[in-house]
């Protein structure tokens, strides 16, 4: 039997139960408030965006919107393009780079795309900076019809409910040293299984769909975002996280296969960013500039070549 002794919540070799689950929880501790950092944020920009409120997650005492922003009603005229951020609510500079899109790019696409972002897709794990939400299930896996996990059920009908194809989606993550630390020995003690230890890429890359690859657009984005971070070299075999390197910071996944929040549309363009903020060659501003940059450079790919 598998075990995985080291994590100190329950028994090696032994799938959690609801007293395990109620065990994390406990261990948890509010470390940011998505009321005062997020939702101001987002209502400062009603003058500019109409503000979508797409669904609500209701944890015992803690009750959090779900928001969205599209600049102005749908023109059938136009091409769509979706932007996530916080699928995962640890994974910080996707939600800031996703507001700060907003507030000084996102104008310049005005009339040449219906925009619809949605910056916090996980609240309730951004307040704890945790990558699972309230059941200990990763968002990022359970993108699927009839989703046990209220995020994805409620974005994935947001997106259901749009009006016309999607040209493009950028979905904006992290790639952090807690992940090493914390989050897989987690998974692994969840599932009774062993945590295997992997090496945490230093810089920006990007998942490409296998089912559906696109490899200009994915380099297109990472010769954009070169100019202002450093992009993750492979490993000594030629790997990042697990993944052959299919060419300069890109690997690729099933995104449909695994649930995973960049196949919940059918657009032709779409990749997932994963930026490094544990480097010590990057800071938070650049973090969120390489996410600001990588979804300006999606855009404007897509939009030449659709």
């Amino acid at each position: 039997m598998n075990s995985n002794p080291s994590y100190p919540i329950g028994i090696p070799g032994q799938p959690w139960g609801e007293e395990e689950r109620k065990r994390w929880r406990a261990s948890l501790s509010v470390q940011r408030r998505y009321a005062q950092d997020v939702v101001p944020r987002i209502e400062s920009l009603a003058s500019q965006f109409e503000i979508l409120t797409y669904g609500r997650l209701n944890h015992a005492d803690d009750i959090y919107p779900l928001f969205a922003l599209r600049n102005g009603p749908h023109d059938p005229a136009l091409p769509t393009a979706l932007v996530t951020g916080g699928v995962h609510g640890y994974e910080t500079s996707g939600i800031m780079g996703a507001l700060e899109f907003l507030e000084k790019r996102a104008a310049n696409y005005a009339g040449k795309v219906n925009l619809l972002v949605a910056p916090c897709v996980s609240p309730w794990a951004y307040e704890r900076v945790n990558r699972w939400n309230y059941d200990t299930l990763d968002p990022n896996r359970n993108f699927k019809p009839d989703s046990e996990a209220a995020e994805c059920a409620a974005l994935m009908a947001l997106v259901a409910a749009q009006t016309g194809p999607f040209l493009l989606h950028i979905d904006l993550h992290e790639t952090t040293d807690s992940d090493e630390t914390e989050f897989r020995p987690a998974l692994a003690a969840r599932d009774g299984n062993s945590s295997v230890p992997d090496a945490i890429p230093d810089g920006f890359y990007l998942v490409d769909d296998s089912e559906s690859p696109q490899p200009a657009f994915q380099q297109w984005i990472i010769s954009a975002v070169e100019r202002v971070t450093h992009i993750a070299p492979p490993d000594e075999n030629n790997m990042i996280i697990g993944s052959p390197v299919i060419a300069h910071g890109v690997i690729e996944y099933p995104q449909a296969k695994y649930a995973m929040c960049g196949a919940i549309t059918d657009a032709r363009f779409r990749t997932t960013t994963e930026v490094y903020p544990d480097s010590e060659r990057a800071t938070p501003r650049e973090c969120n500039n390489a996410q600001v940059t990588a979804v300006c450079a999606a855009l404007d790919f897509a939009l030449a070549y659709m």
